[in-house]
């Protein structure tokens, strides 16, 4: 590899992670999540979004907690679990105005190396139900598609795993296993080639005999959300995912993102939530071409090799660029250009 490739190489890198955090940021918004738990979280099923943004307690942890054995304790805990006002609290009515301490805190004063190299939980936050007695645990994963080195569900399958038993020494204590909370892990896997959702959960299939054991079999909860190209009319049915293609695709420019959301979902833009978007676009917009750019070269390599003129395939990777961007499905480039949808899938660097 040549010296300017790795430039370009690690500039990329540094683009994708900056896009990535961009998402985490945007997901993490709570009026965001507010409909993300209402299509998700039974206990919030038809309440209005507003009030479920009140429910989450202080600011979700956006990459910061360890899933690691031993680890996720130092980063993360309820502080109402940590005073003796706890269970007072608990008696009290639903009050959406939750007192400021009322929060997720996590960083410990630790040196930042001890953390490096760790797998982290995208987004994890508690939220309060209606109620205002109990709280549950969710965690929000963010992947560009589904992969093919591992089946995501045995990821998801793990770390709801990790959430649960992370509990012990933070929301119960010694054989307190009643105290245990909910948890939710919630997965957006976006470039799927339909949209979907799918919640996992515990079943109690009876073997023999009709005894009923005690427990909570809704203490373990997988979300497996499938985001497609198309951006799907507006239902009831559709609200969440239609949410997310808004806000999750290269296709949707800036202004148009942030005139679904406001006129279609009531969310009122603020400054923050803008300048993410604004930024998710320029630099989702320059990952794409920097493919494009790298999809030409490698293209016209394996063009010369062919005996095929230079400047087709230059050309062809521009048209297959500007259809994409017009919003052309892969299946109509690839009629257009004569190619495969697998060879343009491969031009446009995108499962």
């Amino acid at each position: 590899m040549t010296e300017t490739q790795v430039k370009q190489t690690l500039l990329a890198a540094g683009e994708e992670t900056q896009y990535d955090e961009c998402i985490k940021k945007i997901l993490a918004n709570k009026k965001i999540l507010a409909y993300i738990l209402r299509n998700t979280v039974k206990e919030f099923k038809g309440m209005n979004p507003d009030e479920i943004a009140a429910c989450i307690e202080g600011e979700p942890q956006i990459s910061t907690v360890p899933i690691a054995g031993g680890r996720t304790n130092q980063f993360f805990h309820s502080d109402s679990k940590k005073t003796n006002q706890k269970l007072e609290r608990m008696k009290e009515p639903y009050n959406k105005n939750l007192p400021e301490n009322q929060t997720i805190s996590g960083m410990n004063t630790e040196d930042s190396e001890i953390g490096e190299g760790l797998i982290r939980y995208d987004i994890i936050f508690y939220v309060r139900t209606k109620d205002g007695v109990s709280q549950i645990i969710v965690n929000v994963e963010a992947q560009k598609n589904e992969p093919n080195t591992y089946d995501i569900l045995n990821r998801a399958i793990f770390y709801t795993s990790r959430m649960i038993s992370s509990q012990k020494n933070r929301d119960f204590d010694n054989m307190q296993y009643n105290d245990m909370k909910e948890v939710y892990s919630i997965w957006l896997c976006m470039n799927m080639k339909e949209h979907s959702i799918n919640h996992i959960s515990l079943t109690d299939k009876q073997l023999l005999g009709h005894y009923h054991w005690k427990g909570n079999l809704d203490i373990f909860n997988i979300v497996m959300i499938g985001i497609g190209e198309k951006l799907l009319e507006q239902s009831e049915e559709n609200e969440l995912n239609r949410l997310l293609t808004t806000l999750l695709s290269q296709n949707i420019k800036e202004h148009d993102k942030l005139s679904i959301i406001e006129k279609e979902y009531g969310i009122v833009t603020d400054d923050g939530l803008t300048e993410e978007v604004e930024q998710m676009c320029n630099l989702g917009q320059g990952l794409l071409e920097r493919g494009i750019s790298q999809g030409i070269v490698e293209g016209e390599a394996r063009g010369r090799e062919a005996g095929i003129a230079e400047g087709e395939t230059r050309e062809r990777a521009k048209m297959i660029l500007k259809l994409y961007q017009l919003d052309y499905s892969i299946e109509a480039i690839a009629e257009i250009t004569e190619l495969s949808e697998e060879q343009v899938k491969e031009i446009l660097d995108i499962q």
